[in-house]
């Protein structure tokens, strides 16, 4: 069977359930009827188990038409709206076998949001799958696979390429390079007491030979490389974005917090992660060089521990270090640090593929938590140089404009009033603040939600951030996964993608045989999808 779906931005699925017995959900139930061959939403039709399912159809892409006078159709001019991409599940490949997890419920799911009108999709690809048992051995056949499925539906595909490691679902590092870093520690961030961060590497070893005689970068790089001519059938035409990772969680950022919860809602304000071997001796040759090698011998010993407030010790208050000549010392080196790694790795995607004609994307960090302070401490130790009285986003906003580079800020779904007053925490102050920074240099702006789980009042906030004057380059929405399509959930994100792009049918639109009665459904907004059967 195929389907044709007309003006399908309009679709009212209503109490519709997408979802598979893998996810642990069922597909299109209710609010659709058969009449004259073709499917329409609108009454009810059960589809039971074992009966046609999403997985027994084609989804052609969504097109209005129209006949002009001679009687052939042509394509009437669409309204355009946000680029909506939702991102599949972290493990949609295993990192066991190479293979596609939960296969069956994917490809339902792939075409359900072609159905909807959601523009493609956002697919992690893990350093750890991909180059899991030895440097340069790479298999790509599990995101070759659903690179196919994805192009198969007629979906766009935005690629994440992950050079960090996850705990939840358990992808780690390569196996190799874990293995050196049981040997080698100092390959990995560490804290003032000494503990490793083993999701990513320390951004201090970027250009260091410590991967069996190769720098990261190099890996990196070869490891771009080989995905670029891997990938080369599907670039520009399915694949039209690649995000490169920039350290934990993909972030350019200090992993700050090493177990950020999975709503990304901090008490603590996080520590400095330069204590690692490689970090403290270029500390220490800065401090030499700026005439103060006495300040080259730690980091800051005033500081709050992870979940400590700012108060709990004198660094971050009004009138502490922060503000000396030390801290601005300190705190302009660490920054640096993390921009000079940022700066590299851009410049390595964009290189490697700017004859691709696909956008090359970075992603960094909301760290919202004191915002209302005069320190920011929740910034400071994720390397972000941003108090009340400097900019810290400027010099981040540069090295994405001299790289052609485009920006994603996650964090849209949150709101101030849903923020916990004891934190002085203020999503909305600082996204104004990173929106307003990057676009004064140039840069377009993408966004993300925070949590796939969802918050209170999220997708009202998402759309707040989606209008008006903030025009985006994209938004993608996290993450396809059981909650996504359970009934709490996907009602409401039918209604945020028919917000989104939502053009208005006049009888002109539809084909002719289709105008009796059409002015009856467009004008009580009821559904005006139909399904022609083959």
């Amino acid at each position: 069977m195929e389907l044709s779906v007309i003006g399908s931005s309009q679709v009212k699925l209503g109490r519709t359930d997408f979802a598979c017995r893998e996810f642990g959900y069922v597909i299109l139930k209710n609010n659709s009827r058969f009449s004259n061959g073709r499917v329409c939403f609108g009454q009810n039709l059960r589809l039971k188990k074992g009966g046609m399912g999403l997985k027994a159809i084609h989804v052609e892409p969504i097109r209005e038409m129209k006949k002009n006078l001679s009687g052939s159709r042509t394509r009437s001019k669409q309204v355009d709206g946000v680029r909506l991409f939702v991102g599949l599940p972290q493990d949609t490949v295993s990192h066991d076998c190479n293979s596609i997890n939960h296969s069956k419920a994917i490809a339902a799911g792939l075409k359900a949001l072609k159905l909807l009108g959601v523009e493609g999709v956002e697919l992690p690809i893990w350093w750890g799958i991909v180059e899991k048992e030895a440097m340069g051995k790479y298999d790509w056949s599990g995101y070759l696979a659903i690179a196919e499925m994805i192009q198969e539906v007629g979906l766009k595909l935005h690629v994440s390429l992950c050079f960090h490691g996850s705990k939840k679902p358990n992808i780690p590092l390569p196996k190799w390079v874990s293995e050196i870093g049981e040997s080698e520690s100092s390959i990995f961030f560490t804290d003032r007491s000494g503990q490793h961060y083993k999701e990513c590497l320390s951004l201090a070893v970027d250009n260091l030979p410590v991967l069996n005689g190769k720098t990261p970068v190099q890996v990196y790089q070869s490891f771009c490389e080989s995905f670029k001519s891997s990938f080369s059938p599907f670039m520009e035409s399915t694949i039209t974005g690649i995000s490169m990772g920039l350290g934990p969680d993909g972030e350019l950022r200090y992993p700050s917090h090493h177990e950020l919860p999975s709503n990304r809602k901090t008490q603590g304000v996080g520590e400095f992660q330069c204590y690692d071997q490689n970090m403290l001796s270029l500390l220490k040759q800065h401090a030499e060089s700026y005439g103060n090698p006495l300040w080259g011998l730690g980091g800051p010993h005033d500081v709050p521990t992870y979940d400590q407030s700012p108060y709990a010790s004198s660094f971050f208050k009004d009138g502490g270090s922060w503000e000396s000549s030390y801290g601005d010392f300190f705190l302009s080196w660490y920054s640096a640090q993390l921009i000079a790694h940022g700066d590299s790795l851009l410049s390595l995607a964009s290189s490697t593929f700017g004859d691709t004609g696909v956008s090359i994307y970075g992603k960094i960090p909301l760290m919202h938590a004191w915002y209302g302070t005069r320190s920011r401490p929740s910034e400071l130790t994720a390397g972000f140089y941003n108090t009340a009285n400097r900019d810290g986003y400027e010099q981040v906003a540069e090295i994405f404009a001299k790289n052609s580079c485009k920006i994603i800020l996650p964090g849209m779904d949150l709101s101030d009033a849903n923020q916990p007053n004891e934190t002085h925490s203020s999503p909305e102050l600082l996204l104004a603040q990173t929106m307003t920074t990057f676009r004064n240099q140039g840069v377009k702006v993408s966004g993300q939600n925070s949590s796939e789980f969802g918050v209170p009042g999220g997708f009202e906030q998402i759309k707040k951030n989606l209008s008006g004057d903030n025009v985006l380059d994209l938004f993608s929405y996290q993450r396809m996964g059981a909650y996504f399509f359970s009934p709490e959930h996907f009602p409401s994100f039918t209604e945020l993608v028919r917000s989104l792009n939502q053009p208005k049918l006049h009888l002109d639109d539809l084909p002719i045989e289709e105008e009796e009665g059409a002015e009856s459904a467009v004008m009580s907004q009821e559904s005006n999808v139909s399904m022609q059967a083959a």
